[in-house]
């Protein structure tokens, strides 16, 4: 309502096709934002996996993603915080703020919650045993009768 409000507000004052010109560049400039992001995300998983390792945590894309999201969304504030979020001072003060609070969750998490789903997952075996699996199959004679519980392989 307020994104409404806003651009009836603007339109008032600087006329409807003003407002039209700022949507459409709001959009643009969100898709070209969107696309270096991907290709800035896209070339940094191939350069860690042709080293052999891992991609680099954060790095940035998921939030210049976000900003040009927001950029493309049609409205005035959501491109101010679009805009914002491009600045690396307030995309490393809103990833700090997203990890600590996502840090703090998993530890307040109650077992049986995705938080435990996680610690679960890094639980391994202290003596570090592997238990080898063994396949048992029946060699019964199939007829190849439809119906058959086990059909031959070959006839």
């Amino acid at each position: 309502m307020l994104e409404i409000w806003l651009l009836t507000l603007v339109a008032g004052a600087a006329g409807g096709f003003t407002v039209f010109l700022l949507l459409v560049a709001g959009f643009v400039a969100g898709s070209v934002v969107i696309k270096r992001a991907g290709r800035r995300a896209f070339r940094s998983l191939n350069e860690a996996l042709q080293r052999g390792g891992s991609p680099e945590r954060g790095g940035g894309n998921g939030l210049m993603m976000l900003a040009g999201l927001l950029l493309m969304i049609p409205g005035l504030i959501s491109d101010a915080a679009g805009l914002l979020l491009l600045l690396p001072p307030v995309q490393k003060a809103v990833s700090r703020y997203a990890e600590n609070a996502l840090e703090k969750r998993l530890r307040a998490a109650a077992p049986g919650s995705i938080g435990d789903a996680f610690q679960q997952v890094r639980i391994h075996r202290p003596d570090g045993k592997v238990v080898q699996g063994e396949v048992i199959r029946e060699d019964r004679p199939g007829t190849g009768e439809p119906g058959e519980q086990y059909p031959p392989l070959t006839r």
